[in-house]
């Protein structure tokens, strides 16, 4: 159920998780910063209190469509804004949800408490049932957003203007904000886990509280319209795991597989009895499928996989790291598949629900990405740890991910070589990843100075092919010392070799800047269009020459701010001839022609 008023971001941000009756909080909120942080002491959180500016939800201030456009730095932010509960849905149970609030925040319901969270990627709820009232009823946040490095920022820089390849920061609410309603029992996860070896599909269906006697879980399988499974198992604790057999002789596979050429879906329909009262109703979907890496090969459903991935920062330049559109969403999918790649590793970013859901739909293979922190303390172990526990928990079920990546090129753990603690670290986010998700691979910390890790995953940003060629003409060689400047293993850490080789960044090409502005790239940036595809094929051959390699991901897919080494313009207009460089990519006299 949707508000009437057209608002951004109407659709439901969640196709994963989603229940029928749900009503969308995005729109014109009142907003105040708060530089002085003096909104308690003025009773900013009091009912009907005015703020004196208006933003558009889900958009940053920092950004153009928030209205505001405000870069300004205020650790603390206001935001207000009433909503009535239609009348068909009063006596249930109402679950107030936040995509993402950066950093931490408060909530009040009618002036009271509902609640709060730390973590300004992953999402959270509240049960706001019994602050609410007949009528308008008034929701108030109270937002921090500091420069501290110890919180995951990604690539949000932590001062004024602009650094490197680091860009404008976001603060306060940047994903969609919404209501759902259920009864008195309710789902938090629905996770299904695929084994295409032995034909089943594994449910565990988790509770928000121990229920008060025994309820019924009703669970609906269809492909395509059709149904083709229906169980019900007893549901007596918070934890309910049930297995059904997914295998059906008329398919040829046994059962419908999901790759990226035939992107199979079943939908599922999850709900919770009691006797015939239906308590709760939550839509999922899942893909069997199966990811693992055997004898440095990656296999996909027992095949030999070739990635070809393009690193996609995720930033928009009139929305920053909120999508501006669903429709913006599925065309970054789509642009990566017309460019021939069949992956994209979405970069210090855990994205909008909804990227995952298209690149599910369309077929796509992603890498998911835990924003760095950048200042080492056990606060910044608990963050990470934190922020990568809550993606796999929100993104558990979409087939197209395929790898967690907790750190990258040694961010926030820059003396990893040798520094005992940062390798504990390391290896605690790998063993952590492993443990609340074995289907996936982990490239722990993607780039060079490697510890124990599934993907060996190294960076190289040469800027001709005759010196990738050297780089990476021995493997034993390059494991023992440096594929270009950096160690290739922390000391200590020597690789079984039965790890999966992959060039995860290279190339980053930039074009010169006609304005001469002081844009950044690697190495000179090129003049035209010939220019680019000379040097694109001359490193582009050599990283899939190289033996050993189970694929690349190129850098990147679109200019963002200041970087200008994208393959396509901020707004995706594309930069090169897309159908040569297709090509290219999937030139099948090179192993990237899988």
């Amino acid at each position: 159920m949707n508000m009437s008023n057209p608002i951004p971001r109407p659709e439901h941000p969640r196709p994963d998780f989603m229940r029928p009756d749900w009503l969308n909080l995005n729109g014109a909120w009142q907003f105040a910063f708060d530089e002085a942080d003096e909104g308690r002491e003025k009773g900013y959180a009091a009912p009907g209190r005015a703020l004196p500016r208006t933003i558009q939800v889900p958009f940053c201030p920092e950004c153009e469509m928030s209205g505001l456009h405000d870069k300004r730095f205020s650790k603390v932010l206001w935001y207000r804004r009433s909503f009535t509960v239609p009348s068909a849905l009063k006596g249930r149970r109402a679950l107030l949800r936040f995509g993402a609030v950066d950093y931490r925040c408060e909530v009040f319901v009618n002036g009271v408490s509902a609640g709060s969270h730390v973590g300004g990627y992953t999402p959270f709820q509240l049960d706001v049932t019994k602050l609410l009232q007949d009528g308008e009823n008034d929701l108030c946040l109270r937002v921090e957003d500091d420069r501290d490095c110890t919180q995951p920022r990604g690539k949000q820089y932590w001062a004024d203007g602009w650094m490197g390849c680091w860009y404008t920061p976001v603060s306060g609410i940047w994903q969609t904000v919404y209501l759902e309603f259920t009864g008195e029992d309710y789902l938090v996860s629905a996770h299904v886990t695929p084994d295409i070896d032995q034909g089943i599909a594994s449910f565990r269906l988790t509770l928000k509280e121990i229920p008060k006697k025994p309820l019924k879980a009703e669970i609906t399988i269809s492909f395509q319209g059709e149904v083709v499974r229906q169980l019900t198992a007893l549901v007596h604790q918070r934890l309910t795991e049930v297995s059904v057999s997914m295998v059906d002789g008329h398919a040829l596979d046994g059962f419908h597989i999901w790759r990226p050429e035939q992107p199979n879906l079943y939908d599922v329909l999850v709900r919770i009895l009691d006797g015939e009262k239906v308590e709760d109703e939550v839509s999922t979907y899942f893909g069997m499928r199966k990811v693992e890496v055997k004898d440095g090969w990656v296999l996909l459903n027992n095949s030999p996989l070739y990635q070809r991935l393009v690193l996609d920062q995720g930033y928009w330049p009139e929305s920053l790291l909120t999508p501006p559109s669903d429709d913006a969403i599925r065309s970054d999918v789509e642009w990566a598949k017309k460019l021939g790649y069949n992956g994209a590793r979405k970069h210090q970013k855990l994205e909008d629900p909804r990227y995952y859901y298209w690149a599910d739909k369309l077929g796509l293979l992603v890498w998911g990405e835990v924003p760095s922190a950048y200042e080492f303390s056990g606060e910044m172990v608990a963050n990470l740890s934190n922020t990568l526990t809550g993606f796999i928990e929100r993104d558990y079920n979409h087939p197209s991910l395929i790898a967690w990546v907790p750190l990258n090129e040694s961010w926030g753990v820059v003396r990893i070589y040798n520094n005992q603690r940062m390798q504990e670290a390391a290896r605690m986010l790998y063993h952590q990843a492993r443990a609340l998700d074995g289907t996936r691979l982990v490239s722990v910390n993607d780039g060079w100075e490697q510890v124990e890790t599934d993907v060996f995953g190294l960076h190289d940003y040469a800027a001709a092919g005759p010196d990738i060629e050297r780089h990476f003409h021995d493997r034993d060689e390059v494991c023992r010392h440096s594929c270009d400047w950096r160690m290739a293993c922390a000391d200590g850490f020597n690789p079984t070799g039965k790890e999966a080789f992959l060039v995860t960044e290279y190339g980053g090409i930039a074009f010169q800047d006609g304005a001469g502005q002081d844009t950044w790239g690697y190495h000179d940036k090129v003049c035209d269009e010939d220019a680019f595809f000379a040097r694109f094929q001359s490193v582009n051959d050599a990283v899939r020459a190289i033996p050993y390699c189970q694929g690349y991901c190129y850098t990147q897919l679109t200019d963002v701010q200041q970087e200008t080494n994208g393959l396509l313009t901020p707004d995706r207009k594309p930069k090169i001839d897309p159908d040569r460089f297709r090509a290219l990519n999937r030139n099948p006299d090179h192993r990237g022609g899988r």
